[in-house]
């Protein structure tokens, strides 16, 4: 039975992903980090982030996640986080987790590219506190 509060959907994705992970982690994220926001997690393919992304943002190109602060949702590629989850030689899974920190990040008001290093530095933070490989952030500047 789905719980009452579900913070994470699943469209198109393999049955082999771990979904029970990913909802724990979920939780984790909602009741840690996020605290007092809404808070809710697509997990999908490429071709629906490409629509999100040029629908919201006007990009039309597919992306790895997007942020919609105003409602306190997100939105990842399972396709892209599979293929960077190679790339950089850890689990999808894992590679979703991080996803959704950097994204839940944005949910919270924090911008990378203008806040002078503030949201790479609580990346870091949380990535340690939850166990996670290399960030997002510190992937873009290595």
């Amino acid at each position: 039975m789905p719980s009452p509060d579900p913070h994470v959907s699943f469209r198109r994705v393999p049955p082999s992903l771990d979904r029970a992970q990913i909802e724990s982690f979920a939780g984790t994220i909602k009741s840690r980090l996020a605290k007092d926001i809404p808070f809710h997690c697509l997990i999908t393919t490429d071709a629906e982030l490409r629509r999100l992304n040029s629908r919201f943002l006007g990009k039309d190109y597919p992306t790895d996640v997007l942020s919609f602060p105003e409602l306190g949702d997100l939105a990842i590629s399972y396709s892209r986080a599979a293929a960077q989850a190679r790339e950089f030689g850890h689990s999808v899974e894992d590679e979703i987790r991080i996803l959704m920190l950097h994204g839940t990040l944005h949910l919270l008001g924090m911008d990378h590219e203008t806040d002078g290093g503030a949201m790479a530095r609580a990346e870091a933070a949380w990535r340690k506190k939850l166990g996670l490989p290399s960030s997002v952030i510190a992937r873009a500047h290595s």
